[in-house]
């Protein structure tokens, strides 16, 4: 059995010790970190070295962005895609070599996309989408048994929101970014783990904003997803979301998702 985990940790050297109780406390295979908001040379690697992740892919940059995936399967880097084609660290794919073998797991985190849902008012609005459409044309040419996960910031089903009506123009539920996911989805036949194991209407949500008192409202979203090539889909036997994270003293934004595979 091999355990994947992701998580937007949004600061990966602020929440260097919420990381390490999480895996003290889950202990995960491999782990996806988006957000890391550092380059690979402040990159806690001494934390990860001492639970044991000695096996490390960090894409990042200063200050914003970036994403890192560690390991205690052996594992090589294998690409990084610029799919918003602006030089940000929003990607980074590898191959574990050690139990599951083979299989390719994409660490990827979609841009936010602004405050205003129209790419001529919003450009970041606007690079969200394209940035999406270059992953499409990649996934409809993928061969390969792949696992794609991370931080989609797009709560693709009614369900997936606190309330479906009032946040159909805000951005992450509108019609266009839900349209645009799904052509991704469709490229690939990707399979959404999260709702194969917990399947819609039911509750499932990965954020929660800052800006709202979110234990009392609830008010939630669901932003980080998991998903498979079919073949590999067949291959989970569990998905979970460790929600607790969210109640930690200064916690990231988004919990971790955590999917076993009978690799």
């Amino acid at each position: 059995m091999v355990s994947i985990a992701t998580w937007n940790i949004n600061s990966v050297r602020l929440r260097a010790d919420q990381v390490e109780r999480f895996l003290t406390q889950e202990a995960p295979d491999v782990l996806c970190l988006q957000e890391i908001k550092t380059e690979e040379k402040h990159f806690p690697h001494a934390v990860f070295e001492a639970a044991g992740y000695v096996h490390r892919a960090v894409h990042g940059q200063k200050g914003y962005h970036g994403v890192a995936t560690v390991s205690r399967i052996p594992l090589r880097e294998v690409s990084r895609h610029d799919w918003q084609d602006n030089g940000e660290a929003r990607h980074v794919g590898v191959e574990l070599l050690g139990p599951g073998k083979g299989l390719i797991v994409e660490n990827v985190y979609i841009p936010a996309g602004g405050d205003i849902p129209d790419r001529e008012a919003n450009p970041k609005f606007g690079q969200k989408l394209d940035f999406l459409g270059r992953m499409t044309r990649w996934a409809e040419a993928l061969d390969r048994p792949t696992l794609i996960v991370g931080d989609f910031n797009i709560a693709p089903l009614d369900c997936d929101v606190y309330d479906h009506k009032a946040l159909l123009k805000v951005v992450s539920h509108t019609p266009i970014e839900v349209e645009t996911l799904g052509q991704f989805r469709d490229a690939h036949g990707w399979v959404d783990l999260g709702r194969q194991f917990i399947p819609a209407p039911q509750r499932n949500y990965s954020w929660w904003s800052y800006r709202s008192y979110w234990r009392d409202k609830d008010q939630g979203r669901r932003l980080d997803h998991m998903w498979a090539s079919p073949d590999v889909a067949t291959q989970a036997r569990g998905h979970r979301i460790v929600e607790e994270t969210r109640k930690w003293d200064q916690p990231s934004d988004h919990v971790p998702l955590i999917t076993e595979f009978d690799l």
